[in-house]
């Protein structure tokens, strides 16, 4: 399996018993979803490595706890902390309406309500305390803030996110070619 097939879930933060048990802080905002899971990949070196669950739950919410078969020491725990967990693209969810997967629109465009097409997604800047689109036009690049103010529909078939930008940003980055 390969990494741009898969979703990243999370990563081992810690070990949660002499056993090998650990822990993963998931990164979703539905956890639940993922407590009943058979196996993940695991990151090592630059292989994803599959491991099968030999017990999986929450715990204190946001973190899952897992016990690997293939793990039953502090030593095996130790061996894969820090380790990123992954997933098959195949096992994420469908969204519909104006949610979407970061992954999913990067080749779409965008249409501004004003000023019309001002870009295509290359990326997306989660880094940040706003995760931003990074789109290019012409050469120039436009960051565009995801949030619901701004996302006015997403345009799956058409592969078009319609936004409604504050005014002034559009002009801030592109310019004298709109």
């Amino acid at each position: 399996m390969r990494k741009e097939d898969c979703f990243y879930l999370g990563k081992i933060v810690s070990k949660h018993s002499f056993r090998g048990e650990v822990l993963v802080k998931l990164d979703t905002d539905e956890p639940e979803i993922y407590e009943n899971m058979e196996s993940v990949f695991v990151s090592l070196g630059n292989n994803l490595v599959p491991f099968f669950i030999e017990q999986c739950r929450l715990h204190k919410s946001s973190l899952l706890r897992l016990r690997f078969e293939e793990i039953n020491d502090e030593a095996g725990a130790d061996s894969i902390m820090g380790a990123q967990l992954y997933l098959p693209l195949s096992m994420l969810p469908k969204l519909s309406g104006n949610k979407f997967y970061y992954h999913e629109v990067i080749g779409f465009n965008l249409q501004d309500e004003v000023h019309g097409p001002i870009g295509t997604i290359t990326g997306i800047n989660d880094h940040a305390s706003q995760a931003l689109f990074e789109a290019e036009k012409e050469g120039r690049q436009l960051l565009v803030p995801i949030n619901d103010d701004i996302i006015t529909r997403v345009d799956r078939k058409n592969r078009t996110i319609h936004v409604k930008t504050p005014e002034g940003l559009v002009a801030l980055y592109l310019g004298d070619s709109l």
